[in-house]
C-alpha cells in the first residue's frame, strides 16, 4: 500500500476513533461520580458532547461516513447522554432514593426511545425538506446538559430547594418528557448568522470560552435557560414554515417581512372592535349567565 493510501485509511478511522473516545469519556464520568468527584464527572460529559458534535462533521469532511459509523454513534449517544448523566445524577444527588432511581431509569430509557425515533425518521423520505432543520423533541446532548442542571446549581450555590429529592426527581421527569415529546426544536447548526454579525459571534465565543474556565456551573445554567427559552420560538418558526412551505428557501429577513405583511393584511383593529362590541359568549357560558329573554 502506498503512503497516500495508508494516510487515507488513517484519516478514515478518525471519526470512529472520536466516537470511541466519546464513549470512554461518558463511562469515565460514571467512575468519577462513584469516586465523589462530580466536577470531573460533569467535565467528562461535556467532553463526550464535544466529541459527539465533532465526529459527524469530521466524517462528512473526510467523506468517511458509513452505516457502521452511524450505528456506533447512535449507541454512543445512548451511553453518553442517557446512561451516564442518569447514573451521575443518581449517585451524586439521589443515592438513597428509590424514586430517584426510577426517575433516572425513566430518563435513560427516554433517551434510547428518542434515538430510536430519530434513526427511524432518517429513513422517512416522505417528510418535507424543512423538517430536516428541526429535531423532534429535545436532542440527546441538550437533554444531558439539562439533566445535570441541578448538580451544576448544587456545585455553584451549595444546597437549596434545587437539591431536594422532589425537585431533582421532577426535573428528571420533565427532561424525559421533553426528550420524547413531539415538540419541534430548531437545530443549532441550521441557524444562519448574517455576515455583519460575524465579529459579534466571535466575541460571544470568546466570552463563552472564558466563562467555561472561570464560571463553568453558571455557564451550564445559562445554557439550559437559553435553550428552554428558545423552544417557543422554534415551535413558532416550525408552524410558520409548515403553513407557508414556499418560503422555506427564503432568508430569515424575508420571513420576517412576510410575517409583517400578513399581519398588516389581516383586519386586526376591525376584528378587535367587533370582539369588544359583542359579549364574551364563552365567559357568559362559563359563569352560567345568559341574555335577558333567552
Amino acid at each position: 500500500m502506498t503512503r497516500a493510501g495508508r494516510r487515507a485509511v488513517g484519516l478514515r478511522i478518525l471519526p470512529g476513533s472520536m466516537t470511541v473516545l466519546a464513549i470512554c469519556a461518558g463511562l469515565t464520568s460514571i467512575k468519577f461520580a462513584l469516586d465523589a468527584e462530580p466536577h470531573l464527572a460533569m467535565a467528562m460529559i461535556a467532553a463526550a458532547a464535544i466529541l459527539d458534535g465533532l465526529d459527524g462533521r469530521v466524517a462528512r469532511l473526510l467523506d468517511a461516513a458509513s452505516r457502521m459509523g452511524e450505528e456506533i454513534d447512535s449507541l454512543a449517544d445512548a451511553v453518553n447522554f442517557g446512561v451516564a448523566p442518569a447514573v451521575v445524577i443518581y449517585v451524586t444527588m439521589l443515592p438513597t432514593s428509590p424514586a430517584g432511581w426510577i426517575a433516572a431509569l425513566l430518563y435513560a430509557v427516554c433517551i434510547v426511545l428518542r434515538l430510536a425515533r430519530f434513526n427511524a425518521l432518517l429513513d422517512d423520505t416522505a417528510q418535507p425538506a424543512y423538517t430536516r432543520e428541526y429535531f423532534v423533541g429535545m436532542p440527546a446532548p441538550a437533554g444531558a446538559l439539562a439533566v445535570i442542571g441541578p448538580l451544576a446549581a448544587a456545585m455553584q450555590f451549595d444546597t437549596g430547594w434545587w437539591t431536594s429529592e422532589w425537585f431533582v426527581c421532577a426535573w428528571l421527569v420533565f427532561c424525559s418528557a421533553l426528550v420524547v415529546s413531539r415538540i419541534p426544536m430548531r437545530k443549532m447548526h441550521a441557524v444562519a448568522v448574517p455576515p455583519n454579525l460575524a465579529a459579534l459571534l466571535l466575541a460571544a465565543v470568546v466570552v463563552v470560552a472564558g466563562a467555561a474556565l472561570l464560571f463553568p456551573y453558571i455557564l451550564i445554567l445559562v445554557l439550559i435557560a437559553a435553550y428552554l427559552i428558545h423552544i417557543p420560538f422554534g415551535v413558532r418558526g416550525h408552524r410558520w414554515v409548515a403553513a407557508h412551505p414556499e418560503t422555506w428557501e427564503d432568508k430569515p429577513h424575508e420571513w420576517r417581512a412576510a410575517r409583517r405583511a400578513i399581519r398588516r393584511a389581516q383586519p386586526g383593529p376591525a376584528r378587535r372592535a367587533i370582539r369588544r362590541a359583542q359579549p364574551n359568549r364563552r365567559s357568559m357560558t362559563r359563569l352560567g349567565l345568559r341574555k335577558p329573554g333567552r
